[in-house]
């Protein structure tokens, strides 16, 4: 399939894995989406909502938790499906599965701006830690699962809570972030102070933990706020230029400023009518 914009392509000759081997392309710029190519029987998973289009020979089906069939028994799924939850993802999970014949590609659209990032989990080791809702897509296979912060420092103040998300698997997984993404290769024992809206995942290799914003001072008037997430190596780390929270916090500030504006407005349009009169 062509396209005017730049792509992403999935490398040939992969290995045979658990997960299923799909391919893939990465389309657009700001707002991108991503089509994953089938084969017959093939089937990719995504968060409820997510998906943009597809043919009819896809058929889509509704499970608990992740579909990797890596649970067992009723209970064990809805036990997996709750810890979900716990990461602000849905209770259920979209299984899209190839029932004709050739290929076929089934397309997941970004929540917002910013770049769809591609992972190979077998080439990373097998897992990564990514911020709750970070998730949009991945080959069935790939679990979905909790990752605690076991410090307690960092569940509080890192801006990420006590939970994240825990990616397993051999499959290909994308994940959402906002604006631009920054991959930082971080050596044994080297630090990076980072906001922590800012972390989109981390290699489960790499420490995380809260420092102070400078002086008191600082942390008062820096605009930075009152603690820096602090990444430790060794392992790779990708951040994102624009988390969503403050693309929100900007939006409801300039909604707040327009209602005022018009208020205002509508006050001195009334005064100056009852003037008139």
């Amino acid at each position: 399939m062509s396209s005017s914009v730049p792509s992403i392509l999935r490398p040939a000759g992969r290995r045979a894995s658990a997960a299923d081997d799909i391919e893939y392309e990465i389309i657009g710029n700001e707002m991108q989406f991503v089509e994953i190519e089938l084969d017959p029987g093939e089937s990719a998973i995504a968060e409820a909502g997510s998906m943009m289009f597809k043919p009819a020979t896809i058929r889509m089906d509704t499970v608990f938790g992740d579909g990797s069939d890596n649970t067992s028994g009723f209970f064990g799924k809805l036990a997996h499906a709750g810890r979900r939850i716990l990461t602000g993802e849905s209770l259920f999970m979209t299984v899209f599965t190839h029932e004709g014949p050739g290929k076929a590609r089934v397309a997941f659209a970004a929540p917002y701006p910013g770049t769809i990032i591609p992972f190979h989990l077998a080439d990373i080791g097998g897992t990564m830690i990514a911020q709750r809702d970070a998730f949009l897509c991945a080959a069935k296979g790939v679990s979905i699962g909790v990752h605690f912060q076991r410090k307690i420092g960092a569940g509080l103040f890192g801006g990420q809570g006590f939970i994240m998300e825990r990616l397993e698997g051999d499959g290909w997984v994308f994940i959402h972030a906002g604006g631009a993404i920054v991959e930082r290769d971080l050596g044994p024992g080297e630090e990076l102070h980072v906001d922590p809206g800012c972390i989109t995942a981390m290699a489960p290799t790499v420490e995380f933990d809260i420092v102070r914003a400078g002086s008191i001072r600082s942390m008062i008037f820096g605009g930075e706020g009152f603690f820096f997430a602090q990444l430790r190596g060794p392992g790779k780390v990708w951040l994102q230029s624009l988390p969503f929270s403050r693309l929100a916090g900007r939006m409801m500030a300039s909604a707040a400023g327009v209602g005022a504006g018009s208020s205002s407005s509508l006050a001195g349009w009334s005064w100056g009518g009852r003037d008139g009169g």
